[in-house]
């Protein structure tokens, strides 16, 4: 991978400081720029959750090798916004009931709408920005850069507000302990539960996450 192009996909143009997203605080010319700073032995080849093709499409291995993470150095930190909002006394709360997607059973969620919640969203402490080779979007059509090798697309902008792995929301993983459908089991024991459950609390306790709805 010593030589490669890059450019962002739609998916990823979304992300703006007025989207519920995170963002990069500036143009997309230069995120690209800072992207391509990476050396490319820090890319890490990923799958699953990063990949928008499922395990029932049967291309899981070949994601594997057409999806990658690349971290976002220190130094660059400062120009990205998390989508978690910091609520303050009187912070508007806005909520829903409903399925994450066709099939599955409704459930609640609460968030900060907008404006408010563009205002309030919480620096990155971390960031890994999401990149699909344009060879793997071009199977749903998706691709800008034509579909070979050395092509590359960043289709999204993972910016963490927590030191170290973002606690998972109460609601979400109560969802996934108990066993609701869509979500995926633990495997905690219950002390295990409940420890993961307090460092969910003490993080989620004063925040949300942006709605722009």
């Amino acid at each position: 991978m010593s030589k490669f192009q890059l450019v962002a996909n739609p998916f990823v143009r979304r992300q703006t400081a007025r989207s519920r997203f995170s963002h990069f605080d500036g143009p997309t010319e230069e995120l690209i720029q800072i992207v391509q700073e990476v050396d490319c032995g820090e890319w890490r080849g990923v799958s699953g959750g990063h990949c928008k093709f499922n395990a029932a499409s049967g291309i899981g291995p070949f994601c594997k090798q057409h999806v990658s993470a690349i971290p976002i150095p220190d130094k660059h930190l400062h120009r990205f916004k998390s989508g978690v909002v910091q609520l303050t006394l009187g912070s508007r709360l806005v909520g829903r009931y409903e399925a994450r997607r066709d099939g599955e059973t409704p459930r609640k969620s609460v968030s900060t709408p907008a404006p408010q919640g563009y205002w309030n969203k919480l620096p990155a402490k971390s960031v890994e920005i999401i990149v699909y080779s344009s060879t793997l979007l071009a199977k749903d059509g998706d691709n800008w850069l034509p579909s070979e090798d050395g092509n590359w697309e960043i289709v999204s902008i993972n910016a963490n507000p927590f030191d170290g792995p973002m606690p998972i929301a109460p609601d979400t993983l109560m969802h996934n302990h108990f066993g609701s459908d869509g979500g995926t089991a633990t495997g905690l024991s219950d002390s295990e539960f409940v420890s993961a459950l307090r460092e969910s609390f003490e993080f989620w306790k004063d925040k949300a996450m942006c709605d722009d709805s």
